[in-house]
């Protein structure tokens, strides 16, 4: 095929993401009360699963006064007079583009197919499942972890007690988006490290030799993406660690198949 009929087979595929996209955010776009009530705003409110979680790790350690409340001590507006129509579609919008990630993935996959080797066929089999399923884990983490452990933090966070926290809606959805998106790239690591492990770019030896420095960087990111509190540091650094050491054993495999292919065409 030509470059340019491989573009518009590209198209095509691009088009077909983006309808099933427009689709899931249109239906999402009229649940606005579900959407609203029982997905973005729980993380605002005391009762919200993870802080409850929290209250019963901090009653075991007696700290029950500082993270068990029924209601945190802030409060969300809207000043402007298109802000709530506005982020209620970039919501819907964002929403849409989860909900129809594994599609999209799919698509990218049909693409990327035809050009492949028999052999590097057999080796991606599964990669779809797998990378929505990552995908969807670190949607997850960044739901029920990271994004309510921000919102503790930098709701409950003062200089004074004259001073009282009150957000902007769109300050409080983009924080709770931009940890969301973050974590589901960071959940891709495994899939990464198969990919350049296959093409020879790493391997499971330089992963090993570099480890340490790999552990700076996840606390840099870990940082990056979450509030300045320690605690929040670490426990979103563990799971990311955790899929780092999954990438050095996911890499060992791959040499181990690598080898066994070598000695059998030899």
């Amino acid at each position: 095929m030509s470059f340019l009929s491989h573009l518009e087979v590209f198209r095509w595929h691009l088009v077909r993401s983006v309808i099933v996209m427009l689709c899931f955010t249109m239906a999402l776009f009229f649940m606005k009360d579900v959407v609203f009530n029982y997905i973005i705003l729980p993380p605002s409110h005391g009762d919200f699963w993870t802080y409850q979680q929290l209250c019963k790790l901090a009653q075991l350690t007696g700290m029950e006064s500082d993270l068990c409340q029924a209601k945190l001590p802030f409060s969300i507006i809207s000043t402007k007079m298109s802000g709530q129509f506005a982020m209620h579609i970039w919501v819907s919008l964002v929403l849409g583009v989860i909900v129809a990630s594994p599609y999209v993935f799919w698509e990218i996959w049909r693409f990327i197919k035809p050009g492949l080797t028999p052999k590097e066929r057999r080796k991606s089999r599964g990669v779809i499942f797998y990378v929505s399923l990552l995908f969807l884990l670190g949607v997850a983490f960044g739901y029920f972890i990271i994004g309510p452990l921000s919102i503790m933090f930098l709701g409950t966070y003062q200089v004074s007690d004259v001073i009282q926290n009150t957000f902007h809606l769109s300050s409080y959805i983009s924080t709770m988006t931009s940890v969301v998106i973050a974590s589901s790239v960071l959940f891709q690591i495994p899939i990464i490290i198969y990919f350049l492990t296959s093409l020879g770019i790493l391997s499971s030896s330089f992963l090993k030799t570099y480890r340490k420095h790999a552990i700076v960087v996840i606390f840099i990111l870990s940082a990056v993406i979450t509030p300045p509190d320690v605690t929040s540091q670490i426990l979103i650094s563990i799971p990311i660690l955790g899929l780092y050491h999954l990438g050095i054993r996911i890499a060992k495999r791959v040499e181990k198949k690598q080898a066994k292919d070598e000695n059998k065409n030899g």
